[in-house]
């Protein structure tokens, strides 16, 4: 849509941009952009479809210097359960997105521009700078910086200056996203991030074209990532009528699988949401029969969230080798955690892929850390 047709809160977002690196110039002013699968042609004084990368004057703008929602999660939260599990992430999220989920729980941020609801986003906007971010990092102690809450994907510059400097103070970077990804856009980051979680929402191309989204583009993400060297986890978000029959459950599994029986699969409950609000939660009992589909199909570390204590054993990491239960969750919280420093099962030696701290002594285990690990707006 032209510029000139936005609202007020348009004319604030723009006002935070600055030249974007994940484009090329075409005729007559356009601009390809690929920071996401869309690739879209933006033309001069037009938005691409995440509403925050526009063409201004034959250069694409793109957000810069601040966030929308900061705070200090468990990494579990991501759901990362391979990648440094027991610390905490400074997360922090921008606006806009490429997709336009209808159970979205993130809506106020990631539709700002396009759903008019939304525009009550604009008081959570803060100004900030990537010294300011990694210095709140440091000062509470997580050991990640990840990019999630909006997609991450339509604001990689902003996360790439970010994570350089995290990553020179010694933090892993991490982005929590829809997988609709570009080779590009991957190279682009690959030098200062070190891990992706996918939604991968559907294996049925007409329910991602409801969302928004192409299935394949998605299917390649995982695909291209894995291949480059990120530590990959895959969420599904079983939700009831839309995406759960066993068919389509078992078809993702084996997705996966085919690209390896190492990625972490979970499949969480889906809650009541934005404008999906006549579809009951996910029963526990579906999340536990999807969980058995993962590992019938190859699966090696399959779990279930958002179900607390009530999906049997798929909270925990079991050692694929010999079963030995190596950490044992309740939600976010580490009770008990046996890998060696090496990242190998202390009973029969089996290397565990993932990224593994150190020291295990460094882990949170007694419950007590439960309060102490809770989500803390920072901003």
């Amino acid at each position: 849509m032209p510029l000139r047709a936005m609202t007020t809160f348009a004319d604030l977002l723009d006002a935070l941009i600055k030249p974007g690196d994940l484009y090329r110039q075409e005729a007559k002013g356009a601009v390809r952009c690929f920071a996401c699968g869309h690739r879209c042609l933006i033309r001069p004084g037009r938005r691409g479809i995440c509403q925050v990368r526009f063409n201004r004057q034959g250069a694409l703008m793109v957000p810069h210097g601040y966030v929308a929602s900061l705070q200090c999660d468990p990494i579990e939260k991501k759901p990362f359960y391979h990648l440094l599990p027991g610390s905490d992430a400074l997360t922090f999220g921008m606006l806009g997105c490429d997709f336009h989920c209808s159970y979205c729980q993130n809506w106020l941020t990631s539709q700002a521009l396009r759903d008019p609801q939304a525009d009550g986003a604009a008081r959570l906007i803060r100004r900030i700078s990537p010294l300011e971010l990694v210095g709140h990092a440091k000062r509470l102690g997580a050991r990640a910086v990840v990019s999630s809450y909006n997609e991450p994907l339509i604001t990689a510059e902003w996360a790439k200056e970010v994570f350089t400097l995290a990553r020179e103070e010694g933090f892993l970077c991490a982005f929590v996203s829809n997988g609709n990804a570009t080779r590009e856009v991957l190279d682009y980051l690959r030098p200062v991030m070190q891990a992706l979680k996918v939604d991968l929402k559907s294996m049925q191309d007409r329910q991602y074209r409801r969302l928004g989204g192409v299935l394949d583009h998605v299917l390649d993400t995982v695909r291209m990532a894995y291949e480059m060297g990120f530590w990959v986890e895959v969420v599904t978000l079983v939700v009831p009528g839309f995406n759960d029959s066993p068919g389509e459950l078992r078809e993702a599994a084996r997705f996966i699988a085919s690209v390896s029986p190492d990625i972490p699969w979970h499949v969480t409950g889906f809650h009541q949401d934005y404008k999906m609000t006549d579809t009951q939660a996910t029963p526990a009992s579906k999340l536990i029969q999807a969980a058995e589909i993962g590992r019938q199909e190859g699966l090696r570390f399959v779990y279930a969230g958002n179900r607390p204590g009530q999906v049997e054993d798929f909270e925990h990491t079991r050692c694929p080798q010999c079963q030995e239960i190596l950490i044992r969750r309740l939600g976010f919280l580490v009770l008990d955690y046996s890998l060696s420093g090496e990242g190998k099962c202390p009973r029969c030696g089996e290397q565990i892929p993932g990224i593994w701290p150190g020291d295990p002594g460094e882990m949170n285990q007694e419950v007590g850390a439960a309060l102490r690990r809770a989500p803390r707006r920072v901003l």
